[in-house]
């Protein structure tokens, strides 16, 4: 998700992350549900989705759906080698799908074998749909295949289809809390979509609901409404169909795609289109809006256009060209929707026409364009296997609002924003969440994420080489499932650097690190160390007028310095491009 913070937002999260850091010093507790929703378990692991077929039809006025979900998956394991006790294990799958949605039906295609007397030979006869035996609990439904089903190969491809319907929870503030959104238009029309990150996909269809699997072969979605709608989905149309009063659209994406970034968007939708020459040819790019929004719509997004060039600068080519671009007007805020970014900025520079950092800046783009399609890279693109490592998706976003400042206004001005950026950090808890238990970490992830990000930066004191581990990250894992780890050892690689004190210090810990220092001008010297750190925290201080690098650590340690240098070394300086506090001493230590 986003950093979707208006005045009140920002009050209610200050407030939340209090309230919940005096939680986690008494006891942080977790139930079942969460257990089965944020783990991979036996019922998970022996089968890996490959792709998703989804059919739902809306009815605005009893905030209901009915559908349908087709999953395709291949087997993981060669489970005829298993232990017969162990193989029953792998005889159950674990399908999400939240309360108080109702499940009707699981069935399989099964393949009736005939056979040909003449020939000897079993024939293909017809597919008859079987229905499947499942248990619900809590918010999954445990199915039961038939024994006969251990006999499939490692890489057997399969389906199941899962009938459903009821009242799927709605969203009362999306996208700060998650379910289905029943909405009207400014002219009293039906407006409809969904936000479900974080509370989970499975809030309004059935599917595994775990950030490490993706459809490998995308995924289709088919939305049927009153034929005065139009109903928008992820990637291309590739259906559309009127009769008897109703519409049927149906979309679809090529790439891998996260359940949570499968979304339907329905009202009254009109369409524009362009292109744009990237890295990887022409991309397309397209435009949903609402009918009497369509002429501010058509001045305000060329923005995006600028935002794909600088980010194609910084993390590489657009992710997705076969499924194209798209910005769609929405109900809420917005959301990182792959391929069809969710916008609801009102048409305005900034976040609702107001600048997070404080310093300008961020009144000079819009908010959501630039930080919502930066998760195409990182998050769409790159996608952490457990949101407790959501930092690389909300952290590296959030930094690419500094980049993009930098990337139009200049270096400086990077800078300034990042730095403003620091006011919204608390420092209650870890960035890092708890793992196997669905549970993101503190919302510091996203301005201290990019603070993070800029202070390795200059850490680094090479500019190209980091471009090239941002664009090398992108092309490294692309269109894949990571960890944490992952990234932190990639970046520290790249770099030639080991950032592991560093990331444990911004990621693991709260503490602000303090750069105790003695400045000497007669005798051109600086003493110094770090205080208030994890242990072997090392970050190194790039000095700007000679791109001599302090290698400081815990240890009191003195070096000299050249006059430019000296005169440099200051805590204004300092602070700006670290994320770090200064201490000077008046005396020597």
């Amino acid at each position: 998700m986003n950093t979707k913070v208006n005045i009140l937002a920002l009050a209610a999260l200050l407030i939340s992350q209090i309230a919940f850091a005096q939680l986690m010093e008494k006891k942080t507790t977790f139930t079942h549900a969460d257990t089965l929703r944020g783990s991979l378990n036996a019922q998970r692991t022996w089968w890996d989705v490959l792709r998703y077929d989804l059919t739902v039809k809306p009815d605005f006025d009893s905030k209901t759906i009915e559908g349908k979900t087709v999953i395709e998956f291949k087997t993981v394991y060669n489970v005829v080698d298993l232990a017969r006790d162990r193989a029953v294990e792998y005889l159950r799958m674990q399908i999400d799908l939240q309360q108080p949605l109702i499940i009707d039906s699981i069935k399989k295609d099964i393949d009736v074998l005939k056979f040909n007397a003449k020939t000897k030979t079993y024939v293909h006869d017809k597919f008859v749909s079987k229905k499947l035996d499942f248990k619900r609990t809590d918010n999954v439904a445990i199915v039961q295949l038939e024994w006969e089903y251990r006999l499939k190969e490692q890489g057997t491809k399969d389906s199941i289809i899962v009938y459903y319907h009821g009242k799927p929870k709605e969203a009362i503030r999306p996208p700060w809390d998650g379910g289905w959104i029943w909405k009207k238009d400014a002219q009293n029309r039906p407006w409809m979509s969904v936000a479900c990150q974080g509370l989970g996909a499975s809030v309004w269809y059935p599917c595994k609901d775990h950030q490490s699997d993706e459809p490998d072969d995308g995924a289709s979605l088919t939305v049927i409404v009153p034929d005065s709608l139009t109903a928008v989905g992820n990637g291309r149309l590739i259906a559309s169909s009127k009769d008897n009063g109703l519409a049927s659209f149906t979309w679809a994406v090529k790439n891998p795609i996260n359940n949570y970034l499968i979304i339907p968007s329905i009202g009254k939708y009109v369409n524009f289109t362009d292109t744009l020459m990237g890295e990887k040819g022409k991309l397309d790019l397209s435009y949903w809006v609402l009918d009497y929004d369509l002429d501010k719509a058509k001045e305000h997004f060329k923005q995006a256009k600028l935002m794909l060039r600088a980010f194609e600068y910084w993390y590489g080519p657009y992710p997705f060209y076969e499924d194209s671009y798209k910005l769609v007007e929405s109900p809420h805020l917005g959301m990182e929707h792959q391929s069809a970014t969710a916008y609801g900025n009102k048409f305005m520079n900034g976040y609702l026409g107001r600048d997070l950092s404080g310093t300008g800046w961020g009144l000079k783009w819009d908010y959501i364009i630039v930080h919502e399609s930066g998760h195409e890279w990182f998050a769409n693109n790159i996608t952490t296997k457990d949101i407790a490592d959501m930092w690389v998706h909300e952290g590296i976003t959030d930094y690419s609002e500094t980049l993009f400042t930098e990337y139009y206004y200049g270096i400086e001005a990077g800078n300034d924003y990042n730095y403003g950026q620091r006011k919204g950090i608390f420092n209650k808890e870890p960035v890092i969440g708890y793992y196997g238990v669905n549970k993101e970490g503190s919302g510091d992830m996203y301005p201290k994420g990019a603070n993070l990000m800029h202070t390795i930066r200059h850490s680094m004191n090479n500019d190209e080489a980091f471009r090239q581990i941002l664009r090398g990250l992108n092309k490294t894992f692309y269109h894949q499932t990571v960890t944490t780890q992952q990234v932190e050892e990639y970046i520290s690689k790249q770099s030639g650097f080991n950032y592991q004190k560093v990331f444990d210090q911004y990621l693991r810990n709260i503490n602000i690190p303090v750069l105790e220092f003695y400045k000497d001008s007669i005798a051109s010297t600086i003493t110094y160390r770090w205080t208030n750190t994890v242990s072997g925290f090392n970050l190194p201080i790039a000095l700007v007028p000679s791109s001599k690098k302090i290698w400081a650590n815990t240890e009191w340690q003195t070096s000299s310095l050249k006059a430019d240098d000296l005169i440099w070394w200051n805590s204004k300086n300092i602070e700006r491009l670290y994320y770090v506090k200064t201490k000077q001493l008046p005396s020597k230590p």
